[in-house]
């Protein structure tokens, strides 16, 4: 478990490749930013008692958004701190068993498309757990934090943002690791990077969300997945991102948005072909074949060359 102070009244919990936040100093009151995959609930209680001790719940879970990897423990950690779930009110059908998420796309390329392909994007039922996030933040007792609305990776992302010293926690909006490549990814290389690709649905809103955090001008910039990236490199970095984007070259969402308002998924782009499963069919079938020619060889009876006559 990796839990570290990165602000006054901040706290980043690592669970894997994505990330938790706990808003609060010990001994007050506390909020909770996503819960990560569902089975982190035990991991994240023991952070929270590590930090703020035993018998102080969080004042309300936060919710970015409602991926599994950012929901997936909140409806386990609400029923046993019994606290309110906030979420954008365009996330609500996503949240309560409405609609699903539009399907990953595993055609925009890189790393993390590759491991998409063996894994579905579920929503997260949480019922009537789950209430909107209206502003502002005062009234649930977060002073000097904001949330912006921040579309595009998903319809009710939000972001939060802390104005006295320039915290941003970006959610999926956007990355501080380039999750399109291995070496990145497992190096945790920090860069200031676009949402992640193959479940983002609408690239116009997602460009137009980092040029809005671009203008908060944050001085620490913390997301859903990578380290934080401070100071001179993350005003830089976000600045060059916010100018320029790197949309996929090819992708089911890339020229046409998947198109959803507040019941759910309206239309989706048609599905692109995507070369890969049977290219790898055939490297199957090529590999199965060699095998089998290789046992029959193995079981073949062997002959005797004939000795010549003399």
């Amino acid at each position: 478990m990796s839990l570290k102070q990165i602000a006054s009244g901040v706290t980043c919990l690592r669970l894997g490749i994505s990330n938790v936040y706990f808003i609060g100093k010990t001994g007050k009151r506390w909020f909770l930013v996503d819960t990560g995959m569902a089975g982190n609930a035990p991991k994240i209680r023991a952070a929270a008692e590590s930090f703020y001790g035993s018998g102080a719940p969080p004042a309300a879970i936060l919710l970015t958004h409602g991926h599994m990897d950012h929901a997936g423990s909140a409806a386990e950690l609400a029923d046993y701190w019994n606290v309110p779930i906030y979420a954008h009110l365009l996330e609500m059908p996503y949240l309560t068993g409405q609609s699903q998420y539009p399907p990953l796309d595993p055609t925009v390329g890189g790393f993390l498309a590759m491991m998409g392909r063996f894994v579905a994007l579920k929503a997260c039922n949480l019922s009537d757990r789950v209430r909107e996030l209206g502003p502002p933040l005062d009234t649930l007792g977060l002073d000097g934090w904001q949330w912006h609305h921040t579309p595009g990776h998903s319809p009710g992302h939000v972001s939060f943002f802390r104005r006295e010293d320039g915290i941003l926690l970006a959610g999926d909006a956007l990355t501080t690791v380039n999750l399109d490549s291995f070496f990145a990814t497992i190096t945790t290389h920090r860069h200031v990077w676009g949402p992640p690709a193959p479940s983002t649905p609408d690239w116009i809103q997602a460009c137009e969300s980092i040029r809005l955090l671009a203008g908060l001008q944050p001085l620490m910039i913390c997301s859903g997945h990578g380290l934080p990236v401070r100071g001179d490199k993350a005003v830089l970095e976000l600045a060059e991102l916010a100018t320029y984007l790197p949309i996929p070259a090819t992708g089911r969402y890339v020229k046409e948005p998947a198109r959803m308002d507040g019941r759910g998924i309206v239309s989706l782009p048609p599905k692109p072909p995507d070369a890969l499963p049977g290219i790898a069919l055939v490297l199957g079938v090529a590999a199965a074949a060699g095998t089998l020619f290789a046992l029959a060889a193995r079981r073949r009876p062997r002959t005797q060359c004939p000795i010549p006559s003399p």
